[in-house]
């Protein structure tokens, strides 16, 4: 897990303290603070943004259409009801809530803009971390006693970009969608865009509005399904009870309906198949186009299902200001792209949607004493902390469902665990693996998450090693969870009166399946 080298000290001597840094002002961020200072407003925190803005992801992304791919009753925040009146919300109206919650909850303030943290280092003698900083004055060092990563698993910096022969012999406008030009016209031009996944089919009914008309060019189709912009049901539910209390229902009805959908289409996913091959055809009516452009080898939700509210990009194309074409690049030319088949699409723009990198922790480079981690040598424990890593705990959703269904969680727990350490003066709460991990974190068969598989944690077989993709079970799983199972729990006396290093077990050295035994965990936090 360990390689030799240290973090470089950062020329600025100014060193701010907190009880908890947290890492991201995004929807993770903004959710765990808030649950902070809900849960124990006597804890000092700040959070470190590398960005100019609240938002994370949402402030990211600006390319035409954006909109979430969940509904908004799930990927809000449980303790702030959304009032929009669209379920499938646009990019500004997320930003906003987002916006809004942190200045509500007195988040805000707390906020260190354009601080982006480029390392942590821990040290075992003074049970703190040490996070290094980059920002427009110059470095900034941070410490803290508790380390919390919202930062997601996007790579901001560069998104995924294959290299396509001839791309620099193209004569017109090349763009990834991460990196949108504000200033960009495609009115009235040809648009190739590369790629069928969320993000593809949410660009290209935008863009057909304007342009001449809009081709996605794709490998293999891909899973859409088909879901309403507004909800009447929630409207009238808004209008009769409680924000608080429409939205509670709300969120409880969508979270059923959306982990019944993914066990049936697990199950049973010839019948999953049906129902979305019918409500492509429902829109476009021809049975020979859906079977080549919207027909995918994989079973549903080997690969994350794209939604289309209203069926947005089925109306583009039976209005004719799209099209879909199944085939693969042999190059790309002066006036667009030469296809394997001898077919040559013309363009004056293309738009490279091949999908994103991703990023364990935001990319910062950790040491725990001196020894840098490698995190693709770690294990995941309950899905929110790290083998061999003291007091640090990081956020990640569900692939299956909304992301904040699982960040809450998470927010929750970090909370429970930094009470239990106060209540009984416990200084450092480190993970220790009693099983082998043998899957990957993000256990999905999507490319952007296959290229990026081996820089990830990986999980075990059971609990509380294994990531569950499952809301409810990880309700009550973490809800009731034994925060000291599998722990190595540092009493704060102990602090300078013994070697208190951090043991750092590394995957090829844990044991199949071995647990640990309660006369154990109790020695543990005793000696």
């Amino acid at each position: 897990m360990t390689q030799a080298g240290t973090t470089p000290a950062p020329d600025s001597t100014a060193v701010e303290h907190r009880d908890v840094i947290i890492v991201g002002a995004g929807l993770s961020g903004i959710g765990a603070a808030a649950r902070l200072h809900q849960e124990l407003p006597g804890k000092d925190y700040a959070i470190l943004e590398g960005r100019e803005n609240i938002g994370g992801t949402w402030d990211l992304f600006r390319y035409p259409g954006i909109r979430s791919d969940s509904d908004m009753f799930t990927l809000a925040y449980p303790f702030r009801p959304w009032r929009e009146p669209k379920s499938i919300a646009d990019g500004a109206d997320i930003r906003r809530y987002i916006t809004e919650t942190a200045r509500e909850y007195g988040v805000t303030e707390r906020i260190r803009f354009g601080t982006k943290v480029v390392g942590a280092s821990w040290d075992s003698a003074t049970a703190r971390w040490t996070v290094d900083t980059t920002t427009a004055q110059g470095p900034k060092r941070y410490t803290c006693s508790f380390l919390f990563m919202c930062s997601g698993y996007y790579d901001y910096d560069k998104g995924f970009q294959p290299e396509f022969p001839g791309r620099e012999d193209f004569a017109g406008t090349w763009v990834h969608p991460q990196f949108w030009p504000e200033d960009l016209d495609y009115t009235g031009k040809k648009v190739v865009v590369i790629g069928s996944g969320a993000t593809a089919v949410t660009l290209i009914p935008s863009l057909a509005a304007k342009a001449g008309h809009v081709t996605m060019l794709q490998r293999s189709p891909s899973y859409l399904t088909v879901l309403p912009s507004k909800d009447p049901v929630a409207d009238q539910l808004r209008r009769f009870l409680p924000a608080t209390v429409a939205h509670a229902i709300l969120r409880l009805q969508y979270v059923t309906l959306t982990q019944a959908f993914y066990q049936l289409a697990r199950r049973r996913p010839e019948r999953v198949k049906k129902v979305l091959r019918g409500l492509a055809l429902k829109f476009l009516k021809d049975e020979s186009y859906v079977d080549k452009h919207f027909t995918p080898s994989y079973d549903p939700w080997d690969q994350r299902l794209c939604v289309i509210p209203e069926g947005d990009f089925y109306k583009s194309i039976n209005r004719g200001e799209a099209s879909v074409v199944t085939d693969h690049i042999e190059r790309i030319t002066e006036k667009g792209i030469r296809l394997r088949s001898g077919e040559e699409l013309e363009a004056d723009v293309i738009v490279s949607a091949t999908g994103l990198s991703l990023s364990p922790l935001g990319g910062i480079t950790i040491h725990v004493d001196g020894e840098r981690v490698d995190i693709g040598k770690t294990v995941t424990y309950r899905g929110l902390m790290l083998s061999g890593l003291p007091n640090l705990a990081f956020c990640i959703g569900y692939i299956n469902a909304s992301w904040t269904l699982r960040a809450d969680l998470v927010a929750r727990y970090v909370p429970k665990l930094l009470a239990l350490m106060d209540r009984e003066r416990i200084a450092v709460a480190t993970p220790a693996p009693t099983a082998s991990p043998d899957r990957p974190l993000l256990d999905i068969e999507s490319n952007y998450v296959k290229r990026s598989e081996h820089l990830f944690p990986r999980q075990g077989r059971k609990d509380p090693w294994r990531l569950h993709q499952n809301f409810f079970l990880d309700a009550v799983g973490l809800g009731r969870a034994d925060l000291k199972r599998d722990m190595i729990l540092t009493p704060a006396s102990a602090l300078g009166a013994r070697d208190a290093r951090v043991p750092t077990p590394t995957a090829s050295g844990i044991a199949a399946d071995r647990a640990a035994t309660p006369a154990t965990a109790q020695q543990e936090v005793a000696s």
